[in-house]
């Protein structure tokens, strides 16, 4: 069973903190959501796990052995995948093409594209000239095709109507379920709060609820309080 823990980490940019305090703990089969205003270090946060930045302080553990000093290629190569913000397709390769880059195998091609059904007509269409919905499904199929052990999506309804992120959603608790462990930084907080087993709120630099996703979804009022920066609750 992969683990993925994170003691206090911190993180800079630039003069001063963005965020701070941050524990929190994810193995296989579970999906963390990562929620919060805009300007909160969500992106900051999983930019440090995969090693996009540096922490300024803390400790990163992926099955008890620290991957803090390790370069992003590294990390990427125990298994850390990170799917960043937007939707990097390459437009004029063909949908197979883009997923058979981490897939390897034909094979491996077609296992990934089995969690998106839409995709199954479109194997040989130009990546570009599929809308925005499906030019995620690609990004999310490709990096399913890695097999990673730890998958950190940031933000991939960014541009999307939510009817699209909820199609979305259910392709990445599948993929959890066969062992993956997620971290879901997302702007439709309802929408992943759904999908998730645990929940962190990020406000004003600083984690303000970490605890059961179920618990958050269903009292507004501390979600409220915890997005205004108005509470510290770890259960």
């Amino acid at each position: 069973m992969t683990t993925l823990t994170l003691t206090d980490v911190a993180v800079s940019r630039g003069a001063g903190p963005v965020i701070s305090g941050v524990d929190a703990h994810v193995s296989s089969g579970e999906v963390l959501a990562v929620v919060g205003p805009n300007g909160a270090g969500k992106t900051s946060l999983i930019e440090a796990i995969s090693g996009v930045i540096k922490t300024s302080a803390g400790d990163i553990r992926l099955d008890g052995d620290s991957i803090t000093k390790l370069s992003r290629v590294q990390r990427a190569r125990r298994g850390i995948i990170h799917v960043e913000q937007g939707r990097a397709v390459f437009p004029s390769l063909t949908v197979a093409e883009n997923v058979r880059l981490t897939a390897g195998s034909a094979d491996g091609v077609v296992a990934a594209l089995e969690y998106f059904p839409e995709l199954q007509k479109r194997f040989t269409a130009p990546a570009g000239l599929l809308s925005g919905g499906e030019q995620q499904m690609v990004v999310l199929a490709r990096s399913f095709a890695a097999r990673p052990r730890v998958l950190l999506i940031d933000e991939m309804s960014l541009g999307l109507a939510p009817v699209v992120v909820q199609r979305l959603l259910p392709a990445v608790t599948e993929f959890a379920a066969q062992g993956a462990a997620v971290i879901l930084v997302e702007q439709f907080t309802q929408l992943a709060l759904g999908i998730a087993e645990q929940a962190l709120v990020v406000a004003s630099g600083a984690v303000r609820y970490s605890g059961s996703a179920e618990v958050l979804a269903a009292d507004p009022d501390l979600l409220h309080r915890a997005y205004l920066g108005e509470s510290s609750v770890v259960s």
